[in-house]
């Protein structure tokens, strides 16, 4: 059985982005490069790590319960 096939972040959809950059430790972006080659393997298209962050992100909050019971998104900056 071959490990790559058991990625929770499956292939990408295609999406509208908008620009977003953050800072992250070295570690970090060693794993999510490791990660990228992985998923570059099991779905047999080339990724960057930086394609994958916004669908890791997208997961983690669908999965995270509190999250889901703080309420629905909006589309209102919050106030200053």
């Amino acid at each position: 059985m071959n490990a790559t096939k058991k990625l929770r972040l499956g292939p990408l959809p295609k999406t509208e982005n908008v620009k977003l950059t953050f800072a992250c430790p070295a570690s970090l972006k060693t794993d999510l490069d490791r990660y990228a080659a992985l998923h570059a393997q099991a779905y047999g298209e080339a990724v960057d790590a930086e394609k994958l962050i916004p669908h890791m992100l997208e997961a983690f909050m669908a999965g995270d319960r509190g999250f889901k019971r703080g309420g629905q998104a909006t589309s209102k900056p919050p106030a200053k």
